[in-house]
């Protein structure tokens, strides 16, 4: 069986996106199979219509925006992005991969791209 293949015009163009993206597209496919995931779905579309609602109206920050200020400060690459709310704020949170197998947490406020919290260990080994 040969592995689906996304047309290149529909990746981002830098490397860092590119493997955010990929890792977003094996979460959906991962989970797609799962019996629930019909109901899931909707949710999760409403959710995300929301959420795209709020970007466009410039509420909060796009992912896009978020990813590359980090990349700018931050070695590593992008294996887990969740974004929750907490006390009424809209929080991004990212995991990072960084250069000596170290997992880095962020926790953004999704509104100011401000970064609120960091966790993981050797968190300096990956600053730029």
């Amino acid at each position: 069986m040969t592995r689906p293949r996304l047309h290149s015009s529909l990746l981002p163009a830098d490397r860092f996106s590119r493997r955010v993206f990929r890792v977003l597209m094996l979460t959906l496919f991962a989970v797609s199979p799962l019996p629930f995931a019909q109901v899931a779905c909707a949710d999760d579309d409403d959710d995300w219509r929301r959420l795209h609602h709020e970007v466009e109206a410039g509420r909060i920050k796009p992912l896009s925006e978020i990813l590359d200020s980090l990349a700018r400060d931050w070695r590593g690459d992008v294996i887990d992005v969740d974004i929750e709310k907490d006390d009424g704020e809209i929080l991004y949170e990212i995991e990072l991969l960084g250069p000596e197998g170290q997992v880095v947490e962020f926790e953004i406020n999704a509104r100011t791209g401000e970064v609120l919290e960091i966790e993981g260990r050797n968190i300096q080994g990956m600053k730029r």
